[in-house]
């Protein structure tokens, strides 16, 4: 029984062509060669896919940063500009009450 990742085209996807070629060769190794290997390269090939998924995480977050900070500087210019609109009424209305 072969412990080789089973390279489908949704794994060869997401994984290096370095690794897929290596994975191609260690397969047509002998056997004795193959079992030896083949652990090797499943650990390899996993923590190769960990680190895709990490990364991807990792960009998403901060795409979601991007669009927080822009909607927080949005809302920070409305409050600055409510609170000048605000400021400049107040100022107004004490004006008209002094003369």
């Amino acid at each position: 029984m072969s412990t080789a990742p089973h390279m489908n085209n949704s794994n060869t996807e997401e994984l290096p062509t370095d690794l897929v070629e290596l994975a191609r060769l260690i397969a047509a190794l002998p056997r004795e060669h193959r079992t030896n290997l083949e652990p090797v390269l499943n650990r390899v090939t996993e923590s190769t896919k960990r680190r895709r998924r990490i990364l991807n995480l990792v960009q998403d977050a901060l795409s979601q940063l991007r669009l927080d900070m822009k909607y927080l500087v949005f809302d920070l210019e409305a409050t600055r500009r409510e609170r000048d609109d605000a400021r400049q009424a107040l100022e107004e209305e004490t004006n008209r009450g002094e003369e």
